[in-house]
């Protein structure tokens, strides 16, 4: 009996394929704002999750939540979207999304499927009057991890100009990490990553600045 209720447990935590248990517990602990808490959770794969390890003062006394899950791609984050962001009351969300779906972490992703997912997120918060502020997917020259992601320059470019696109269609904020991150090859410059894909300590300054600047606007937390 003892190995009957194991497989079925080990049958179920596969099955999570969104990985919604991930942040179950800490939800809970977290529970609702207070009354005057302005709420910022930022949504995203690894290189949202471990922004918290390697730079974990951009989080420090503030009150940023940190949804990353690493090797996430957009269907998983749109999932868990609800549990893990909209749940959590704040009043914005960042979301930093794409990357994985372009290097196949969960199957082949055309342009058009990903940013309908990004979208999609940014729809629900919107319908639930939180504040939207879309991050622009970072450059990457080459994925170590495949060897078969085509173009990944081109497809990164058409990402981001989608999602400036549709932040000015629709009067969101736009976080333009991009532009201060990539080198001449239209990759991550190489003092802000140890592998080309992840930020390291450097770039998660970077990365915390700009944010930072974003967020305290006037437009953004009111």
């Amino acid at each position: 009996m003892e190995n009957d209720i194991r497989i079925v447990t080990t049958q179920a935590e596969n099955s999570d394929w969104a990985n919604l248990g991930y942040y179950k517990k800490r939800n809970r602990e977290l529970g609702l704002p207070d009354e005057n808490e302005k709420r910022i959770v930022f949504m995203g794969d690894s290189i949202t999750e471990e922004w918290g390890n390697l730079y974990p003062e951009f989080f420090s006394g503030k009150n940023y939540i940190n949804r990353g899950i690493g090797g996430q791609t957009t269907p998983q984050m749109l999932i868990r979207f609800k549990p893990d962001a909209i749940d959590l009351k704040p009043d914005v969300i960042v979301i930093l999304a794409g990357t994985n779906d372009i290097a196949g972490n969960t199957g082949p992703s055309t342009v058009r499927m990903i940013t309908d997912n990004i979208f999609s997120m940014a729809e629900l918060a919107i319908a639930y009057d939180i504040i939207v502020v879309l991050a622009s997917i970072l450059p990457v020259y080459q994925y170590p991890w495949v060897d078969d992601v085509l173009d990944p320059l081109s497809v990164i470019d058409s990402i981001n100009s989608k999602i400036k696109d549709y932040v000015e269609n629709k009067g969101l904020v736009f976080l333009d990490y991009y532009s201060s991150m990539v080198d001449d090859r239209k990759g991550l410059k190489s003092d802000y990553t140890s592998d080309g894909v992840h930020p390291n300590e450097a770039g998660y300054k970077v990365m915390s600045a700009i944010a930072d600047e974003i967020i305290s606007q006037d437009f953004v937390l009111s």
